[in-house]
């Protein structure tokens, strides 16, 4: 269904002469299974990093990977400020479980406090960083083929049940 809705949209002329102008080649905004799959892996890949200018970081991927940028870069946005602590708390705590030890315990959310332990707190982070970025990026690629296939094999019975009761 949502294969249907980006397909009808039409090229739009201002946006060619962007694209052109700019020498961004048109796969970075193509729809299809590959590259929608893909956009979602790396958005989830990136979002789950804590670092600074995600975006960015989508953007110089993309020459590397080919995905859908635009699907890629929303997708980072679900580590926004208001998801952030909970999210990166989760993944301390996970690299910490992982790691079997206790972590600290004494959080506070200052600059000083970060400076102060971020030699406490940094390898059980992005080994939980890890951890979550491989499995959301890989389950949601999985997801999106899935989803995606799913999607098709609907729309073909539905194409052929329709072309079945015409004939009859």
């Amino acid at each position: 269904m949502i294969r249907k809705i980006f397909k009808k949209n039409n090229s739009n002329p201002k946006l060619d002469a962007i694209l052109e102008k700019y020498k961004i080649p048109k796969e970075f905004l193509s729809i299809n299974r590959k590259m929608v799959s893909r956009a979602v892996m790396v958005g989830l890949f990136i979002a789950m990093i804590p670092m600074p200018m995600q975006m960015l970081a989508v953007i110089l991927i993309s020459p590397f990977f080919r995905f859908n940028v635009p699907i890629a870069i929303s997708l980072v946005w679900i580590t926004n400020p208001f998801t952030m602590p909970f999210i990166y708390y989760t993944e301390y705590l996970t690299g910490n479980f992982f790691l079997m030890q206790e972590g600290v315990n004494d959080i506070e959310m200052s600059m000083e406090w970060f400076q102060k332990n971020i030699g406490d707190i940094f390898i059980p982070l992005y080994l939980g960083t890890a951890f979550y970025s491989l499995l959301f990026s890989i389950g949601g690629y999985y997801l999106v083929n899935w989803l995606w296939i799913i999607s098709v094999n609907s729309e073909k019975k539905k194409k052929k049940d329709s072309y079945d009761k015409e004939v009859r």
